[in-house]
């Protein structure tokens, strides 16, 4: 049994991987979260009163206080979670992203290193240090409207070349990781996942935002032509796989984490609405009606696509849901968790365009 030190385990991913943890394995589990807009500790609880949690309320960016918590709880792996993530919003104020994306992922190396480096031998092999990026690092690759025929995927060999100031900033976070290793002998591992939805994800990304908009009779923006293609993740199916690594994954390799499931951005909000239709119809009219389009984003990246055959055969990790299976259960969650929804909104953001 490991104890486990999750960085932004109240975040939506992070808090997917936390309860996973708890609920499926006999882990213990540090979550250290700095409980920014997008962090939320309702996202955990059903777990946060098992004796096997503790709770760190730190910013990765404060080396005294992370410092603290390694020799407190003396983890064993560390899962790093903690990430500015929206590419909105790092369009409207880069900073932010890069004080807590690279600044914090120095600053969480630079501890570890010396944590992992006071080990006993014994305890340094089991040690590992797991860093949680994207796809994005990628930037896009070749849209079917332009390039008829098979298209190609995101591999873990493909070259960098982050269009965002997010992706930017999470494509020098994985360098920085690389480095330690390499330099420093840290042993670290890297995944790099496509687009995740399901329960608990804060209402400024796409799915989550239709959904409440939708209920809400309120237009549903769609950037250009909704034509960009995602390849989604159901957060759960995400949760485990990376727990998998972290836990049997081969230091110092990195590994593409996708779904399988290819959608145009239109499509996603056609089914959302179709759903809704089916599920919470509406006294007149289709949810469809209220679709609406706007300009797109700077720079938006036109097509992600993850190449996931390299977890599957070397640790056995396939998706369990199906975008359908998915999408239909994160709409139902939506519908029945609308409090939550109330909650996380505290007035700082209210649904508004951002990174115009």
């Amino acid at each position: 049994m490991a104890k486990i030190l999750v960085t932004g385990g109240a975040g939506f991913i992070g808090s997917a991987v936390v309860r996973h943890l708890i609920l499926n394995t006999e882990h213990q589990v540090v979550n250290l979260d700095k409980l920014t807009y997008a962090g939320n500790l309702e996202s955990l609880r059903g777990v946060s009163d098992n004796p096997r949690y503790a709770f760190e309320q730190v910013d990765i960016c404060n080396a005294p206080e992370v410092k603290r918590v390694f020799k407190t709880h003396q983890p064993d792996l560390i899962m790093h979670l903690a990430a500015e993530s929206h590419v909105d919003r790092s369009i409207d104020g880069p900073g932010d992203f890069i004080q807590t994306n690279l600044v914090g992922t120095f600053t969480l190396l630079e501890q570890a290193r010396a944590y992992y480096q006071a080990l006993s031998a014994d305890r340094q092999t089991g040690f590992r240090f797991h860093h949680i990026s994207t796809d994005e690092v990628y930037g896009d690759l070749p849209h079917p409207d332009e390039q008829p025929g098979e298209l190609p995927l995101f591999t873990e060999k493909t070259a960098y070349a982050p269009s965002s100031p997010y992706s930017a900033s999470k494509a020098g976070s994985d360098h920085l990781v690389r480095a330690w290793q390499r330099t420093f002998g840290l042993p670290t591992l890297i995944t790099n996942c496509s687009n995740n939805y399901g329960p608990y994800h804060f209402p400024e990304k796409l799915i989550p935002l239709m959904i409440l908009n939708a209920l809400d009779g309120k237009p549903l923006p769609v950037y250009g032509k909704g034509n960009q293609i995602r390849d989604w993740l159901y957060v759960e199916d995400h949760a485990r796989a990376l727990v998998l690594v972290a836990l049997e994954g081969k230091i110092g390799e990195t590994y593409n984490i996708g779904g399988h499931n290819e959608k145009q951005n239109i499509e996603v909000v056609h089914t959302i609405c179709d759903l809704l239709d089916e599920l919470r119809p509406k006294s007149q009219g289709s949810y469809r009606d209220q679709i609406t389009t706007v300009k797109d984003r700077p720079g938006h990246d036109m097509r992600y696509a993850i190449d996931a055959s390299k977890i599957h055969q070397e640790l056995g990790w396939t998706p369990q849901e199906t975008f359908e299976t998915g999408i239909r259960a994160t709409v139902q969650w939506y519908l029945d968790n609308l409090e939550w929804c109330k909650h996380v909104q505290d007035g700082s953001y209210q649904r508004e365009r951002l990174g115009g």
